[in-house]
C-alpha cells in the first residue's frame, strides 16, 4: 500500500538533486499563480456572474478569457506608493511573507504518487504549519502601514485566523486517525483501500468524516477572509483592512496570495476527504497501467479541487457578513466543540470496528 518516491526523481526520471529540486520549485511557482488565475476567471468572472444573471467581463479575449491577465498587467503598471510614516522594509516584505507561505503549502500536495515536490512523512503537519505563517505577513502589513484602519484590519485578521486555525487542524485529526498516517500520499492510499460497512472502492473519507469536511470548509472560508468571514477587510468599515495602503504590484501579490491559498486549501481538502488523485474504481497497484496515475491523477485532483472551490465561492456570494462577536462565537462556541466531538466519535469507531 506504500507509495515510494525515489529521492532524486521527478515523474520517474532520475536526475541530480539540484536538477530535480529546480524543476519542483519551478512547478510550484507556476501552479500557484495559475491556480489563482483559474479561480478568478472561472469563479469570480464567470460562474458567479451567470448565477447572478449577468455576463461578467466579456471584452478582453474570447468570452473574456484574458480579463484576469489584463487586470494583472494593470496592477503592474501602477505606482508603488509607500505611506510617509510607514516602516518601508516591513511594509514592502509583508505581501512577500504572505505569498511565500502560500507557495510552501503546494510543496506537499501530491498530484499523483510521484508528482509531489516533497513527499514528507509529516506532510499534513507541514502544510498546516506553513499556512499559518501568513498571519505574520498580515500583521506586518497592518502595523507598518501607519494607518489605523490597516492596523484594526490586521488585528481582526489575526484574531480570526487564530480562532479558525483550531477547527481547521482538529478537522484534519479525524482523517489522520482513520488513515493512520500524516503523509498525504499515504492518506490517499488509505482512502483507496478504505471500506465502509464492507464495501470498498469509494476512495474517500468524506462519508465517515462528513463532519470533518464541513469543519474544514468553514474554517478554510474563514482563513481566506471571504464572506461571511470578511470582517478584516470590511469595505464599509475599514476601506480594505490591512491592504488599504497598498498599491501596484504589492497589492497584486496580496490578491494572488488570497486566491492561490484558496486553490491550495481546496487541494488539501480534496486530498484529505475526497481521495486526492485517486479515482474510485481504480485498483492499487495498477500493474502495467501504473503510469496512468501520473497522467490522469492531476486531472482527477483538479476536478475535485474545482468542486470544492465551487462550494467555497457559492458561500462567498450567498451569505451576509458576520459581526465580529458572531464570528468569534461561531468558532469558539460551535466549531471547536463540534470538532472535538468528531475526534471522540472517530476514536470510538476506530477502536470498535478496527477501521
Amino acid at each position: 500500500m506504500s507509495l515510494p518516491v525515489a529521492a532524486h526523481t521527478i515523474l520517474g526520471i532520475r536526475g541530480a538533486y539540484w536538477n530535480t529540486a529546480l524543476l519542483k520549485a519551478v512547478a510550484v511557482l507556476l501552479v500557484a499563480p495559475t491556480g489563482a488565475l483559474l479561480i478568478v476567471y472561472l469563479f469570480m468572472f464567470k460562474m458567479m456572474a451567470h448565477m447572478q444573471s449577468r455576463l461578467g467581463p466579456m471584452e478582453v479575449g474570447p468570452h473574456g478569457t484574458l480579463q484576469a491577465i489584463a487586470e494583472a498587467v494593470k496592477w503592474l503598471q501602477k505606482e508603488d506608493v509607500f505611506p510617509e510614516r510607514a516602516d518601508r522594509f516591513v511594509f514592502a516584505m509583508a505581501p512577500v511573507v504572505v505569498l511565500v507561505s502560500t507557495f510552501l503549502v503546494y510543496v506537499v500536495i501530491p498530484a499523483s504518487p510521484r508528482e509531489v515536490a516533497a513527499n514528507l512523512d509529516t506532510g499534513i503537519l507541514f502544510a498546516l504549519a506553513v499556512s499559518s505563517v501568513s498571519v505574520i505577513g498580515v500583521l506586518m502589513a497592518g502595523w507598518a502601514s501607519a494607518n489605523k484602519y490597516s492596523l484594526i484590519g490586521a488585528l481582526r485578521a489575526a484574531g480570526q485566523l487564530i480562532a479558525y486555525e483550531l477547527p481547521l487542524v482538529l478537522a484534519v485529526v479525524g482523517v489522520v486517525m482513520q488513515a493512520g498516517s500524516l503523509s498525504l500520499n499515504r492518506i490517499v492510499a488509505a482512502q483507496a483501500h478504505f471500506k465502509l460497512f464492507g464495501f470498498g472502492g469509494l476512495g474517500l473519507f468524506a462519508i465517515p468524516q462528513v463532519v470533518g469536511l464541513f469543519l474544514f470548509l468553514v474554517a478554510a472560508q474563514a482563513e481566506l477572509t471571504q464572506t461571511p468571514f470578511d470582517m478584516p477587510v470590511a469595505e464599509s468599515e475599514l476601506v480594505a483592512g490591512f491592504m488599504t495602503e497598498y498599491t501596484g504590484f504589492r497589492f497584486l501579490l496580496f490578491f494572488i496570495g488570497e486566491f492561490a491559498t484558496a486553490f491550495a486549501l481546496a487541494g488539501l481538502g480534496a486530498t484529505l476527504f475526497l481521495g486526492g488523485w485517486y479515482f474510485p474504481g481504480w485498483g492499487l497497484p495498477f500493474g502495467h497501467l501504473a503510469w496512468t496515475r501520473e497522467v490522469l491523477g492531476p486531472l482527477v485532483l483538479l476536478a475535485k479541487i474545482l468542486g470544492l472551490l465551487f462550494v467555497i465561492f457559492w458561500v462567498r456570494f450567498s451569505f451576509p457578513r458576520f459581526r465580529e462577536d458572531q464570528l468569534q462565537a461561531f468558532a469558539w462556541k460551535f466549531l471547536i466543540p463540534l470538532s472535538l466531538t468528531n475526534i471522540l466519535v472517530t476514536g470510538i469507531l476506530k477502536v470498535a470496528f478496527h477501521a
